[in-house]
């Protein structure tokens, strides 16, 4: 869409008197012990997991792209056509940024490992384009470069190591979708006459790299905003054809609409946004899916403000992680209900299997998750 601090640590994010969060063996573990009963067992005194603080060396810059490859490995992508790796849990940050970019806006990048990645730079007609690197950054290739000055693209999302999507703004009354079959060497154009009719006004967010999702080989999930109404599309088949839902988060306003995605399968999704405005209340700014984003629910008790990103938690099978400008916001119970965990700005988040969870915003702000 053609627009759009230190961390303070608030509450417990686990207590012994909650379900639990499936999150996996080392999550679990990191429940809160009660001091009276720390007391009684003699067990040491174990802090909440809180995000961590990592030192990127780039304040100037604001990073919505992140992603993690594993709790030793994130690349971060941001202002000023920049863009970070680290392969030591965040101790040290190399700056990797494809040369000529200064210019550029970068919003998304997708990294299958520590070496190869790649990223996109948002903006209207050739300000939008791709790179991809396959040496860590040491070099980079420019693999497409928008020619079409209706065309504004937000975000990018892989199935595997070779098929990848990106997308755009609507273009000729439909959202435009790239593809490559190559790891992002080359990309091309999809054909429209599967793609719904965009509603008046409407367009994604490039605020986190969220706006395409993916899961398993074939399912991608589009999200909207700026219309009467915010959508979620779907399609099953990779991008050749889509069916739209509406989602009860508020439009009705360029600012307002779902701006982020998050599916631990193919059945069970998420959705984040509101208003970006800080002037501007968010309510209802959460909803859920179980039937692959057919329907969608409103959250019982939603996030209290907007937010930019979410997450699902590794092997967890109803905890994620939602954050934006405010805080991030926890729930432990599939998106049913919310609590804010953090005060802290983050614009987007991701996590990997290995148990490891990032995120990143603005002022070159950087954390990974810790206990």
């Amino acid at each position: 869409m053609r627009r759009s601090g230190n961390t303070r640590r608030s509450g417990y994010w686990f207590r012994t008197s909650a379900a639990g969060v499936a999150c996996g063996a080392a999550l679990t573990a990191l429940t809160v012990v009660p001091a009276q009963a720390r007391a009684q067992t003699d067990l040491p005194e174990r802090r909440a997991p809180h995000w961590e603080p990592k030192d990127s060396g780039a304040p100037e810059v604001r990073f919505r792209g992140l992603s993690a490859v594993s709790r030793s490995t994130a690349w971060l992508a941001g202002t000023q056509g920049t863009v970070l790796r680290t392969t030591d849990g965040g101790t040290t940050w190399r700056n990797v940024s494809p040369p000529g970019a200064g210019e550029l806006q970068f919003r998304d990048v997708e990294a299958f490992d520590a070496r190869r990645a790649v990223v996109l730079a948002i903006g209207e007609g050739e300000a939008s384009r791709v790179y991809r690197t396959d040496d860590g950054g040491a070099t980079w290739t420019e693999s497409f470069r928008n020619t079409d000055a209706r065309a504004f693209y937000d975000c990018l999302a892989f199935f595997d190591h070779r098929h990848g999507l990106a997308m755009s703004d609507p273009v000729d009354g439909r959202f435009r979708i790239l593809s490559t079959s190559d790891g992002g060497r080359s990309w091309t154009v999809l054909p429209n006459s599967g793609m719904p009719a965009a509603l008046e006004g409407e367009a994604g967010f490039a605020a986190s790299g969220q706006c395409l999702v993916t899961s398993g080989p074939k399912d991608v999930w589009l999200a909207t905003g700026g219309a009467a109404r915010a959508r979620v599309l779907h399609s099953a088949d990779r991008g050749l054809t889509w069916t739209a839902a509406d989602t009860p988060v508020p439009a009705g306003d360029p600012a307002r609409g779902v701006f982020a995605l998050a599916f631990r399968d193919r059945t069970h999704g998420l959705a984040v946004g509101g208003d970006y405005r800080p002037d501007q209340p968010s309510p209802r700014a959460a909803a859920r899916t179980g039937d692959r984003g057919a329907t969608w629910r409103a959250a019982a008790n939603p996030v209290p403000a907007y937010r930019s990103a979410v997450a699902w938690l590794p092997h967890s099978r109803t905890a994620a992680l939602a954050v934006g400008p405010t805080g991030t916001d926890l729930t432990t119970d599939g998106g049913r209900t919310w609590r804010t965990v953090d005060n802290g700005s983050y614009d987007t988040v991701d996590c990997t299997p290995d148990l490891g969870c990032w995120a990143a915003g603005e002022k070159g702000r950087v954390a990974r998750l810790e206990s």
